[in-house]
């Protein structure tokens, strides 16, 4: 079998299997670097399937505002799992002041209707 692109569903996998939050990090941005990689027609199925849960809400719904946030500068519609996913208190995943600052006024509109407050560079870095 030859290569084949991580899905969101693939990586919500391999987050639920790591403990740590710099590793879960570099995971996400992993999985970015080959979403923007993949031609525009792949890039919807790699977020079409929902993931399962990862044993941490705050990812779960992350992985909501990631899957609307890439669909929309795709110029698509998000998936339709992902429609459901919000969080009851704000999540702040780089939990410093200035990171909160940042994440407050930079977080993409995806990300901030759900509670999770993630500045747009840290997303779009990758």
């Amino acid at each position: 079998m030859g290569y084949q692109p991580m899905s969101l569903a693939g990586l919500a996998r391999f987050i639920a299997a790591e403990p740590d939050f710099d590793a879960r990090w570099r995971l996400v941005v992993e999985f970015l670097k080959e979403y923007h990689r993949e031609p525009a027609g792949v890039r919807q199925g790699l977020l079409a399937e929902a993931p399962g849960p990862t044993g941490d809400e705050r990812w779960d719904v992350l992985f909501a505002g990631l899957a609307e946030h890439l669909a929309m500068r795709d110029g698509k519609d998000a998936p339709r799992w992902s429609a459901s996913r919000g969080l009851r208190r704000f999540w702040f995943p780089f939990d410093t002041p200035g990171a909160r600052a940042q994440a407050l006024v930079h977080a993409p509109a995806a990300f901030r209707r759900r509670g999770v407050f993630v500045a747009d560079y840290e997303i779009d870095a990758a």
